[in-house]
């Protein structure tokens, strides 16, 4: 056997599309996919489960239901059917953006209308991607940008609440947690700097191992989810009977709306960071169409709105894999889990700590994507005047949420806490009312 033979997986096969690479030998890289985002993908589901007042068998269906339709979600986006899919190494997820008016929704209409809201909704986000091209041109390559480093810094947050044990831990920002954080980040650069060839891709899986054990010898792992596991449990179609409200369904249905537009963002960051290029008409319109989709399926299961993961993109941008078929093993493995409690329990055993370690630096690489993307559109004073608005109005202002208050509450559920909506909406209008780069020069030149 040769050597080139005897190698595991070269790295040229791993940075691109559909290089030949044994499904199982790719496993660890998907597998690295799966435990990146696995924590987040169900962190939506907790959060609304609770304030629905789900008992123990009502939030382990949608539990279940979250992991089956991330595995198939991530298929469908990743080989794609007719015009669906965007057929790049994208990974799909239980989406943050509808949690609050979900939440809302449940309370006030029940549970029924968010899974009613869920599946019409998504029809739409399918219809605005078959019909991309007609609206694409609205989004220039600097909104694209803007929506982009709005995505990475709106997930510092999360890093950093990771970091510290996560949203409402008792123990949050103890030092055991802390230590838990940083050991699993230095695992993660220590095994980048140290390693050869392939094995370097694998650093975020690594850190992840390395702070899980050291969590177990900590007494971090909960393991009491573990006791009286069946060995096989199948995902309930309608476990929750749809409801259509009108009311419910135009509040996730403009929620849609802003997701079609992140997902611009998070195609063009994929491309960017994984491929070095810019996606396709084809790719972005898929990629719209395809979360649509899976988050009517969703609905059907009784779960919650899906959207391409934002961390997996960090992780292509650190790691440049981007192989299908490896991520492909990722996808089957969230399909997997869905069955088998066991798995799931594993994963979601996960301390936020040692996530948070792992995926920090992730979230940082999406924002200098979007800078780089800034600076391909270019520095002319009209972009750096949309630019400098756009983010400081979109971060700025929902980090300082009571600004909204005197707005309708339709309004601050979907803009109050979602940097990437206002960011998006400040920059298309902006990018339609300002003058043309010619009219900014000749009033620079007449001041001057």
């Amino acid at each position: 056997m040769s050597k080139k033979q005897s190698e595991a997986v070269s790295f040229e096969a791993l940075s691109s599309l559909d290089a030949p690479v044994s499904f199982w030998k790719g496993i660890p890289f998907g597998l690295q996919h799966v435990m990146a985002m696995f924590v987040a993908n169900l962190a939506p589901i907790f959060i609304v489960a609770s304030a629905a007042k789900m008992d123990a068998a009502q939030s382990a269906a949608i539990i279940q239901a979250g992991l089956l339709v991330a595995g198939l979600g991530t298929c469908l986006q990743l080989y794609g059917a007719w015009l669906i899919g965007s057929r790049l190494p994208m990974v799909t997820g239980i989406s943050f953006t509808y949690v609050a008016a979900a939440v809302a929704i449940s309370a006030d209409k029940g549970y029924g209308a968010v899974v009613g809201a869920v599946m019409v909704g998504g029809l739409l986000e399918l219809v605005l991607g078959l019909t991309a091209k007609y609206w694409r041109r609205f989004v220039p390559p600097i909104v694209s940008a803007i929506v982009v480093t709005s995505i990475g810094f709106s997930l510092l947050n999360v890093g950093a609440t990771s970091f510290g044990g996560g949203s409402g831990a008792k123990d949050f920002g103890s030092w055991q947690n802390l230590t838990l954080g940083l050991i699993s980040l230095v695992a993660c650069l220590a095994f980048q700097l140290l390693m050869k060839g392939t094995a370097k891709q694998l650093s975020v899986l690594f850190g992840l191992v390395v702070g899980y054990v050291v969590a177990i010898a900590m007494g971090k792992v909960d393991f009491s989810g573990f006791q009286n596991l069946a060995i096989v449990s199948l995902p309930q179609f309608m476990p929750f009977k749809p409801t259509f409200d009108w009311g419910s369904i135009i509040s996730l249905g403009l929620l849609y709306v802003v997701s079609s537009v992140e997902v611009l963002g998070d195609t063009a960051a994929l491309t960017k960071v994984g491929l070095n290029r810019q996606p396709t008409e084809r790719e972005t319109a898929g990629a719209i169409a395809g979360d649509g989709l899976i988050s009517s399926v969703s609905g059907l299961f009784g779960c919650l709105p899906l959207t391409s993961f934002a961390q997996n993109i960090g992780l292509v941008a650190m790691t440049k894999v981007v192989n299908r078929k490896v991520i492909l093993s990722g996808g089957l493995i969230l399909v997997l889990a869905s069955f088998v409690p066991a798995i799931a329990e594993v994963f979601n055993s996960l301390p936020q700590a040692v996530l948070g370690g792992c995926t920090i630096m992730m979230f940082g690489n999406i924002i200098l994507s979007g800078f780089q993307m800034i600076a391909e559109a270019g520095f002319s004073q009209r972009n750096i005047t949309i630019a400098a608005l756009s983010l400081t109005i979109g971060i700025g202002f929902t980090q300082v949420s009571d600004i909204f208050s005197q707005f309708p509450a339709l309004f601050q559920q979907i803009f109050a806490s979602n940097c990437i909506a206002v960011a998006f909406v400040v920059a298309v209008i902006l990018n339609a009312v300002l003058p043309s780069e010619e009219h900014f020069l000749a009033a620079r030149s007449e001041e001057q």
